[in-house]
């Protein structure tokens, strides 16, 4: 049988299968790539601020204090 003489109106068939077809949604690589930078620049600040930061000075008690 040839496809000319179908019933079938092509274009009310492919019409219809569009109306079928499930929607692609894609993914926005904005939100994505604004919350990978933010947490990169997290880490990098955090890590310059401990090389940056005094040590922590402790103090021994003098041994009159500790009761010896």
């Amino acid at each position: 049988m040839n496809p000319a003489d179908s019933a079938l109106d092509t274009a009310a068939v492919a019409y219809a299968r569009a109306l079928l077809r499930r929607p692609s949604r894609r993914q926005r690589m904005g939100p994505v790539l604004a919350a990978a930078a933010f947490a990169a620049l997290s880490a990098i600040t955090f890590a310059a601020v401990m090389v940056m930061a005094p040590p922590a000075v402790t103090q021994h008690l003098p041994a009159d204090r500790l009761g010896g």
